[in-house]
């Protein structure tokens, strides 16, 4: 290792692998704004997080279709074809990872991501063996940004946030991240996050 933080611990949704719920949803609702109303207003992001909690796929989808049987089609589409709802590896990152791996900085993951659906797909994805430990909102039934799940990453992983960078794609992660003392960078794209990793000598130029 070329020095700086012990432990790098990396969100997965939007820092490696592209998700969001319009990679399923505009195959099926091909005018934008009903696009944009159906995300408002009946699956939510609040119901996403219902998933990151643990609670099943499926009985997510089945709670927000019985609020909304006009849309039982849609809604139960979400639980039957999810994996759309993945886009693609983030190359750039992936590659920053392989470079850390290499480098013997301890590797983590922290992600709010559900239960079955991460295990669904957690073999799919060969770069998860460079992780030491992974810290999944669906197993743990909380999600970031409450301390808890950062709590139970430094018990689990014997980590120090003061030895340690975090890196996310949500602002208010970083925030908390940082309120604990963590080396919190708000991810924005794969060249600047190796800029920030190089300055941090985690990373050689």
């Amino acid at each position: 290792m070329t020095g700086g933080a012990e432990f790098v611990i990396f969100d997965l949704g939007n820092v490696l692998i592209e998700w969001d719920r319009r990679n399923l949803y505009e195959k099926l609702i091909p005018d934008p704004g009903e696009l944009d109303w159906f995300l408002d207003n009946v699956f939510t992001m609040d119901d996403n997080a219902e998933l990151d909690r643990g609670t099943p796929v499926t009985e997510v989808a089945a709670a927000v279709a019985r609020r909304h049987p006009q849309h039982h089609d849609l809604v139960m589409a979400f639980a039957d074809r999810w994996k759309e709802t993945l886009g693609e590896v983030i190359s750039g990152s992936v590659e920053i990872l392989d470079d850390l791996s290499r480098q013997g900085v301890g590797l983590l993951a922290l992600s709010n991501w559900g239960k079955d659906t991460f295990a669904s797909i957690e073999a799919d994805y060969e770069f998860f063996d460079r992780f030491d430990g992974m810290v999944i909102s669906g197993r743990e039934g909380v999600v970031k940004p409450d301390r808890e799940i950062f709590d139970i990453l430094c018990a689990r992983y014997d980590v120090s946030p003061t030895n340690a960078v975090f890196i996310d794609d949500s602002s208010a992660n970083v925030v908390t991240a940082t309120t604990l003392g963590f080396d919190a960078i708000l991810f924005e794209r794969p060249e600047l996050l190796r800029q920030q990793l190089i300055y941090r000598r985690l990373l050689s130029a």
